[in-house]
């Protein structure tokens, strides 16, 4: 599977990257000393002159403090009914694991469904994540382990687990089979895209990128 697969058309990788530096108010300069890269590799990133690797845009994410799919993001029309047909999900490869959309990133209200398909060995990061709203999580097939502060969850197919989101918590696919779960994130504030943390995920052999801020990009 591809380390980060994200299906989408046309999108601007590098006006992201400017919008998002600006909307911290932060300079190329800093962001260059925050992420080990060059401000000659982030002005080419930033005028389209060339495409991150997957590498670097985890240390442009760590940088500015978001997850990895910020840069990818596109804000769709929101709608009050919406029909989300099984073949036209917006779906991410990510490491061990396949993220869908239910149709939460065109609703116009404060609620985010998707489904996640994940392989054996599959987790949320060593950090785990806190975010606002409520988290509910309904196990579909195979076996998922949730951690929300210092208790632990087993999940088998129909099991589900409801928490307040802004306990810290992490999940994983300890077992040898491929788990599928919905999760049902809602009560969030305005403009936060919970979802998303869900998929800032650590970066498989990561080690063997190289670390030059010139190279790596």
């Amino acid at each position: 599977m591809a380390l980060m697969d994200f299906e989408h058309n046309s999108i601007d990788v590098g006006s992201r990257l400017r919008t998002l530096r600006n909307e911290r108010q932060m300079s190329m300069r800093a962001l260059a000393r925050a992420s080990g890269l060059s401000t000659n590799a982030l002005s080419m990133i930033e005028r389209g002159r060339t495409s991150p690797s997957v590498s670097t845009l985890y240390k442009l994410a760590e940088a500015l403090g978001v997850p990895i799919t910020a840069f990818f993001r596109i804000e769709p029309p929101r709608r009050e009914i919406v029909f989300q047909a099984s073949t036209l999900r917006n779906r991410v490869n990510f490491p061990r694991g396949i993220w869908e959309g239910l149709g939460g990133e065109a609703f116009v209200g404060g609620v985010e469904p998707f489904m996640i398909t994940l392989e054996p060995g599959a987790n949320s990061g060593r950090f785990g994540m806190a975010h606002s709203g409520h988290e509910f999580v309904m196990c579909l097939s195979g076996q998922l382990e949730y951690e929300v502060e210092d208790q632990r969850f087993i999940l088998n197919p129909g099991d589900s687990l409801l928490f307040a989101a802004n306990l810290h918590h992490r999940w994983r696919n300890a077992e040898k089979t491929t788990c599928r779960a919905i999760v049902v994130l809602s009560g969030f504030e305005k403009g936060e895209r919970p979802s998303e943390y869900h998929l800032h995920l650590e970066e498989v052999g990561d080690s063997d990128e190289p670390e030059s801020g010139d190279e790596d990009v």
